[in-house]
This record gives structure tokens, sequence and C-alpha cells, in this order.
């Protein structure tokens, strides 16, 4: 009976690539000092320019409790359709942002985006009607394609696949501490209402967006490039990190250019659809949270700047809870139960608020609790397990991408899923999240079924299969060598 869980000796390739015999440290350093410098280097920058793209992506949510929708004189689903306008380029840039970020190294690409998703936002704040509204969100989602997958697939080339859940999980967080901070400060800068003219909506999108800005210039000097273009690396510590890399996933193929061939050949593995649809189906409950959660802690009662606050609990509490989730997932090196887990934790938390006997103001919060502390724990696990278990940079370029567009898709589903003819019960809304919930769950028991399967049977087949060892490099987790990750 083979093995359902990962084994680096086992998911490594065999003896052929020119480090495979020995894979040592340099002298100079430890291989914990070498990742903790890593880590320093890699998460705490990235997680900043996550925060700040979520809560530029979120914060009309904030806007919306101090008015917007009224100055703006939106009616009907207006509202809903300037949160979809967003996603429309976010969905159709991710693989080619993901291609250019190769290209143009990701310091530049990356602290670009911020650069002119900063500007998109700070023009919200000067939008005079609904139709400058739905411009500024379509440049914000077009300059923010590229974050979320580049991140991920950065992330990805740094660390093996046995120690990166922590740090996915940081890194996704960052959406938690955005709904905190986010709530905190509109609390704070909703008190300049009024101020120069302007309305408090419009002083957090443009104080919000030049924060953004400012960040940005700082972060083109500190965002990684890859290893292998790391300069604050030394040679030695370059070769180290890409030997124990090519160790754990094989070699990465960095040198080559993404051609479409590599493109259409990674969408013939069908468990990249499955890494999709794992994906989606999460996407629609935490992006309904992160747009209308304000909204339906309004509809208890709070007044606004109560309501900015007790936006702030849950967001923290998710972020704790995603935190403890990664911790175990990695000490265990086990993926898919522990997304399995958080995923019912937040169909608890959708079906407290939908049960029709529930009119415990105090009930429904707690549920609020759990619905984000599921959705934004599962997320990060899913969204590890699936890019790590993807070889190479080609394989992992295109699917990280592809896993993240796709997905997407979720959140315009999300942003018509709450109508405010709803409010407050919101019936038609917590169903669809509980079904994209099970869809997430069940496509998760789906692959975990397809590697398991694939891991047995590359175990049974045996590995001489008269490839070189350079035809393994490019084939990724198609090389029959490989193992996948449970």
């Amino acid at each position: 009976m083979g093995n359902t869980y990962y084994d680096p000796n086992i998911a490594s390739p065999q003896p052929g690539y020119p480090h495979d015999l020995q894979v040592q440290c340099p002298p100079n350093t430890t291989q914990r000092k070498l990742l903790l410098k890593t880590d320093l280097r890699v998460i705490p920058v990235l997680s900043i320019l996550y925060l700040l793209a979520f809560l530029d992506r979120t914060n009309i949510a904030n806007a919306s409790v101090y008015g917007l929708q009224n100055d703006l004189r939106l009616t009907g689903t207006q509202y809903n359709t300037a949160l979809a306008i967003f996603f429309v380029p976010y969905i159709v840039f991710e693989i080619p942002s993901n291609i250019l970020l190769k290209r143009l190294t990701p310091h530049v690409w990356l602290s670009g985006c911020m650069l002119l998703f900063g500007l998109a936002t700070v023009c919200q704040g000067l939008v005079q009607n609904w139709s400058g509204l739905l411009a500024t969100r379509f440049f914000l989602g077009l300059a923010e394609a590229g974050i979320v997958p580049g991140s991920y697939y950065l992330i990805a080339m740094w660390y093996k696949r046995s120690e990166v859940q922590k740090r996915y999980s940081f890194f996704v967080s960052s959406t938690s501490l955005a709904g905190a901070f986010g709530g905190l400060l509109a609390s704070a800068i909703g008190k300049l209402d009024g101020k120069g003219g302007y309305l408090g909506w419009r002083w957090i999108f443009i104080l919000e967006g030049v924060l953004t800005c400012v960040v940005a210039f700082f972060l083109y000097f500190v965002i990684p490039d890859f290893p292998e273009d790391a300069k604050w690396l030394k040679p030695d510590e370059q070769r180290y990190i890409r030997a124990r890399l090519e160790k754990d996933q094989g070699a990465s193929g960095h040198s080559r250019r993404i051609t479409p061939h590599d493109i259409l050949k990674v969408f013939t593995d069908f468990k990249v659809f499955l890494g999709g649809f794992m994906y989606i189906g999460l996407v629609v409950p935490a992006y309904s949270y992160a747009f209308f959660a304000p909204g339906i802690i309004k509809t208890y009662g709070y007044s606004q700047i109560g309501t900015q606050l007790y936006s702030v609990p849950p967001w923290a509490a998710s972020f704790v809870f995603s935190l403890i989730i990664a911790f175990f997932s990695d000490y265990v090196k086990h993926r898919f139960l522990f997304a399995l887990f958080p995923i019912c934790i937040a169909i608890a938390g959708f079906a407290t608020l939908l049960s029709p006997s529930n009119k415990n103001l105090d009930v429904q919060y707690a549920a609020l609790c759990l619905v984000a502390m599921g959705a934004y724990s599962a997320l990060p696990v899913i969204a590890c397990w699936f890019n790590m278990n993807l070889g190479g940079h080609h394989r992992r370029s295109v699917g990280t991408a592809w896993q993240v567009g796709f997905g997407n898709i979720g959140g315009i589903i999300s942003t018509y899923a709450f109508i405010d003819k709803d409010a407050p019960g919101f019936k038609a809304g917590y169903g669809v999240c509980i079904g994209f919930a099970c869809l997430s769950a069940l496509t998760s028991c789906a692959y975990a079924f397809a590697v398991t399967w694939q891991n047995r049977s590359r175990e049974r087949a045996g590995t001489d299969l008269g490839l070189g060892e350079s035809e393994k490099g490019e084939m990724g987790d198609l090389n029959p060598d490989y193992r996948y990750l449970l």
C-alpha cells in the first residue's frame, strides 16, 4: 500500500541533478538562520503589500457605512455592480501578470502595480457619480490583478512544501489584519467628515490611497526577487536555497521563458480544474463577508462608528485561528483535513445565520465570527496545498494564476449575493455562501483522492521510464518521480 503523505526523499527527483548527492548548508551560516533571513525579507514585505491591496479593494464597504451610496445617489443594484466590475480585469489579467512578473522581476512589477492601485483608490474618493465609481473600480481591479497570484508564486519559489503553510497563512491573514485595521482606521477617518469640503467616505479613499502610494515607493527597494536573482544573498547561499528546493520540488526551469505551449499544457491536467473549484468555493463566502459584514453589522442597530468598531473582532479572531491551523498543518505535513475542518466551521456559521429561529443578535454576531474564522483559515490552506503541489516555474506560474483568476469569478458572484432588499435577513446570500462552501469541501475531497491515487500509481509503475533528467525537470510535478502532498 503506497504512502499518502509527503516524504522529501520520495518527493525529490532521483539522482542526476548535480546537487542531489549532497545538499549542504554554507559554512558561514545554518539552515535555521538562512530560513529566518529569508522569512524577514520575503513574508513581511509581501504581507504589507497584500494588506494594503485588500484594504483598498474592500474599504468601499466602510465607505458605504458613511453614506457613499446616498451621496452618489446609487439605486437598485448599482452598488453591487460597482463591486463586481473590480473583478472583470482582475480575473482576465491574472495569468498575463504572472508572465510579466517573471520577465520584469517581482520588485519592479509588484511595486509598480501597488503604485497604480494606490492612485486608483485616491481617485475613488474624488468621483461624483456612478460612472466615475465604475471606472475607478475597474482600474483598481486591473492594477491589483497581479498581487495575489504573483505573491503566491514568489513565496512558493522560496520554500519547501513541508515548511510553507505557516508562511502562506501569515500572508493571506493580511486580509484579516486589513479588515481589522480598516475598521479601526475608518472609525477614525470618519471624524474628518466635512473637512475640506469632503465627506467622511471620501477621506477614507483619499488617505488610504495616499498611504498605499507612499509605501509602494519604499517597497520597490525591498520586495524580494526569485532566489536566483536575490542580491541580498551570498552566492553560496543562493546555490544552497536553489538546491534544497530542487531536491524537494524538482528543477524549476527558471532560465526558460514561458511559452503558449507551456500554458496550454498546464490545462491538460484535470487536477488544475479541481484547484480552481476548491478556490472559488471559498472566495464567494470570503468576499461576501469582506464586502457586506459592515452592512450586516449595521442592521444590528449600531451607529456608524460603532459598526466600524464591531467589525474588528471577527477579523482578529480569523487571524489568530488561521495561524493556529497553519502551525499544526505544517507540523503534521498534511493539508486536506486542515482545509476541510475550517470549511465546516464556516458552513456552521452561515447555517446559524440562516436559521429562522435565530433572533438573538449576540448569537448572530458570534456566527459572523465563525464565518470569518472558517473562510479565512481554509483559504490559505487550499491555496498552499494546490500551489505547492505544482512543480517547476512554468506550471506553478500558470497554475497559481489560473486558480486565483478562476476563483475570483466567485468575487463577482459574492457582490450580488447580498442585496439591500433582502436585509436584514439576507437569506439568499447566506444560502449561496453555504452552497459554495460545500462545493469547496467536495472538490477538496476529489483533489485529495486524485493526488493519493496518482502517488500510488507512480509507486506501482516505478521510476525507470526512459526519461532523461532534463525531461523530468521540464515535467515539473508530472515527473514520475514526483509525489504529491496530501
